[in-house]
């Protein structure tokens, strides 16, 4: 496995190395591809309407926006549901911009399974918080993403999943580490369930928050490993910026 990440490493822009490591995982029979950034030391940001107010929609124009300032997207994926419009379904804040409120109640389809939680990126940090708790203590978030359910609350699964579910789907999130600094992305390679989806968390990346993005959607940009999925446009998009090689 270490080996694997070394020779990932080596594969990204001189100045992008430090940025973002993905690598390929396994767990029982499932595959995932994780993307691990360091909040303290790298920038990350939520990515929904350009200058102009058009909706990104995909990696390629976020990459092309970048580039115009000498940077480049180091790693990338959706983040957060969405309505047909692109709008985000739950709170949405970006570069200290609200563009969705908070949703607090329960409700239908995934995103009101609660408890459902907040993406927060701060100075220094970044978060998984339960909508009840982000709701009461109110972080100064620079950018944040709603989304549901939660994957792992405090080390726990979230309490509806069930061990024998047969509602699989590619799926993303994101989990983060107590002290906020360990940020780790993951997508499914196959088809998997919430539960098996919490375990990868919980049990093999040990990370005691964890948030669900979403499903069938799912879509990862990772040019240390060449990949960068294609398919529907997507609402809300998480990334890594870092300077392009030679800036």
């Amino acid at each position: 496995m270490r080996r694997l990440a070394v020779l990932v490493l080596a594969t990204l822009p001189a100045a992008a190395a430090w940025a973002v490591e993905c690598r390929d995982i396994a767990q029982n029979t499932n595959r995932f591809t994780v993307c691990e950034a360091d909040a303290a030391r790298e920038d990350l940001r939520l990515f929904l309407l350009d200058k102009t107010g058009t909706v990104y929609a995909s990696f390629a124009r976020i990459e092309t926006d970048l580039a115009a300032s000498g940077d480049t997207l180091a790693f990338a994926m959706n983040a957060g549901m969405y309505h047909a419009s692109r709008a985000p379904v739950g709170y949405y804040l970006e570069d200290g911009k609200e563009l969705q409120r908070l949703v607090t109640s329960d409700g239908p389809g995934n995103f009101g399974l609660l408890p459902n939680g907040v993406f927060c990126i701060r100075d220094g940090r970044a978060d998984v918080i339960e909508t009840g708790l982000f709701d009461h203590e109110k972080p100064a978030c620079s950018h944040a993403s709603q989304s549901g359910p939660m994957l792992v609350i405090d080390g726990n699964l979230h309490p509806r999943f069930l061990k024998d579910s047969t509602s699989r789907y590619v799926r993303n999130g994101v989990g983060t580490s107590a002290d906020g600094q360990r940020v780790v992305f993951a997508i499914s390679n196959n088809p998997v369930t919430f539960h098996e989806f919490g375990r990868l968390y919980r049990d093999l990346l040990k990370l005691p928050q964890a948030l669900y993005f979403d499903g069938n959607v799912s879509r990862l940009h990772a040019p240390g490993l060449g990949r960068s999925d294609p398919g529907f446009a997507m609402g809300p998009i998480v990334g890594v910026v870092a300077p392009a090689a030679g800036n």
